[in-house]
C-alpha cells in the first residue's frame, strides 16, 4: 500500500498596515508578538527560537536579535507600516527591544507598560519563636 499523500495549502500572508507590538521582558527570556489591530497574531518570536540558550537568552543582545526578527519578517510579509508598542517585565531585552523598534523606521503611535505592579503582595512569614 502506498503511503497517504497531503497537501498542505500555503497560507497567503495578510496586508496589516498598522498593528501592535508585545513585548515581554521577564529575567530568562524575551518575547515578541506582532498582532493586527484586533489582537491576532501575526509573528511571534522568542530568544530561543533563534538559537539562544541557557543563560545568554537573558542577554540585551539576545532581545535585540528576537525583536529585529519579528519586525523584518512582519514588515517583509505583511507590510506593516504603524505599530502601538505594548512591554510587560522588567528583564535585560526590554531596553534593546525598544532601541530595535526604533531602529526599523516604523511609526510609533504610542508606548504603554504594562508592567504588573504588586499593591499589596504575598503574606508575610509568621514570627520566628525561639
Amino acid at each position: 500500500m502506498a503511503p497517504k499523500q497531503t497537501r498542505t495549502k500555503q497560507k497567503a500572508p495578510r496586508i496589516v498596515e498598522s498593528g501592535r507590538i508585545y513585548v515581554t521582558a521577564t529575567f530568562n527570556n524575551t518575547l515578541v508578538t506582532v498582532t493586527d489591530e484586533k489582537g491576532s497574531t501575526i509573528v511571534l518570536s522568542s530568544c530561543g527560537m533563534h538559537g539562544f540558550t541557557g543563560t545568554r537568552k537573558s542577554t540585551p543582545y539576545a532581545g535585540t536579535v528576537t525583536t529585529q526578527a519579528a519586525i523584518t519578517k512582519a514588515t517583509e510579509q505583511n507590510r506593516l507600516r504603524k505599530v502601538d508598542i505594548y512591554i510587560k517585565g522588567i528583564g535585560p531585552g526590554r531596553e534593546a527591544a525598544l532601541r530595535a523598534i526604533r531602529a526599523a523606521n516604523l511609526d510609533v503611535g504610542k508606548i504603554v507598560d504594562k508592567t504588573p505592579i504588586p499593591h499589596n503582595g504575598v503574606r508575610p512569614p509568621k514570627v520566628r519563636r525561639v
